[in-house]
């Protein structure tokens, strides 16, 4: 029981640490939160700080949930890998460090399924490129990429094997993601939500 308090506090702790924020301040000298839509997540820092910046974060929110769901295998806990990657998108969503105010948890909880499931993540990354390509927004597209997941994942099951854990999981965590979208979903019924204009 030690142990496993143990990793989910590290989890936690992992997801919370606000890869954007750190990055704005310590190299921009420039806090996300007071710009643009004031989110710490990868899509405010590629609009508020630029490429470079928000490729960095993107790929440090993505490890987040890729070592947090990879601390029962590193620890030899008795505990399954997407019950640790959940704390760390809780983390990344309400982090410690950051007044409880973090990203949306796209990007970690792409970490999540990296570890688990690279086949998955490959798959989720290109609808979530195609959808872009298509739409031009970031928001749309990460939730386009969520539900291709859970299709997978249900296509899976009927061609090959059931991973109950994994359907259970990566439907809260994409039900979670359009929760977090809400606002975006208003802007873009009400095409106000701004689009990418380098794809």
């Amino acid at each position: 029981m030690g142990l496993l308090i143990v990793v989910i506090v590290l989890a936690y702790l992992l997801g919370s640490i606000p890869s954007g924020l750190i990055v704005g301040k310590v190299f921009y000298k420039t806090d996300i939160r007071e710009h643009g839509s004031g989110n710490l997540g990868a899509t405010n820092t590629f609009r508020t700080l630029g490429i470079k910046a928000g490729i960095v974060v993107t790929m440090a929110d993505i490890l987040k949930g890729t070592l947090a769901t990879a601390l029962p295998a590193i620890l030899a806990v008795d505990m399954h890998p997407l019950l640790a990657g959940i704390f760390a998108v809780i983390g990344h969503t309400y982090p410690i460090f950051a007044s409880f105010r973090g990203g949306k948890a796209v990007a970690t909880s792409g970490g999540v399924i990296l570890c688990y499931e690279p086949l998955l993540f490959i798959t989720l990354v290109l609808a979530f490129f195609i959808g872009l390509y298509l739409t031009k927004y970031v928001s749309l597209s990460s939730m386009i990429a969520g539900i291709v997941g859970i299709i997978y994942v249900l296509i899976s099951g009927f061609v090959d094997r059931w991973d109950p854990p994994l359907l259970i999981v990566i439907t809260l965590l994409v039900s979670f993601v359009i929760y977090r979208h809400r606002t975006n979903i208003k802007r873009i019924m009400n095409k106000t939500e701004p689009k990418i204009k380098w794809l």
